[in-house]
């Protein structure tokens, strides 16, 4: 029998069952990445230590949905790179359309704390910007972002 803690992480399948589901609906699917020396993105499209990616198969090439990694290649400016980003750092996957999708905790082995200071993991939610439902922590509705768009929210 396997142990809980000898098996694989559900992330990557989450992960890949969101996607799908994004693309079933006609959805877009993007990715928030926390960023750090192990992921492989283009540090100018870098805000706050955070990325989020357009994960479509229209915004991608030779996309593969690893189990420990995600890996395409994209168009940043005109210019195509390789990105490359550790499964564990995928903050959420959601739909760009309705803000849909699923926030993950950051792992203990994500978090690498500078030398003698101690780490806060935070918890990161979802909200969607476009919401014809009232969020009852919200009674003014949701706060628009000026274009429409859902949003990721972090709450500390």
């Amino acid at each position: 029998m396997i142990d809980a803690k000898d098996s694989h992480s559900t992330r990557p399948y989450l992960i890949r069952g969101l996607y799908e589901w994004c693309t079933d609906n006609g959805f877009t699917p993007f990715i928030a990445v926390l960023v750090d020396d192990t992921v492989r993105v283009p540090n100018e499209f870098v805000k706050d230590g955070e990325i989020v990616l357009n994960i479509s198969f229209d915004a991608t090439s030779a996309l593969k949905l690893g189990n420990d990694y995600i890996e395409f290649k994209g168009r940043f400016g005109g210019i195509a790179r390789d990105i490359l980003v550790p499964v564990d750092r995928v903050l959420a996957i959601y739909a760009r359309e309705n803000g849909q999708g699923m926030a993950f905790p950051l792992l203990a082995s994500s978090v690498t704390p500078s030398p003698g200071v101690e780490s806060d993991v935070q918890t990161v939610t979802l909200t969607s910007v476009t919401s014809d439902k009232a969020d009852p922590g919200n009674p003014e509705g949701p706060r628009p972002t000026g274009n429409g768009r859902p949003s990721l929210t972090r709450i500390k």
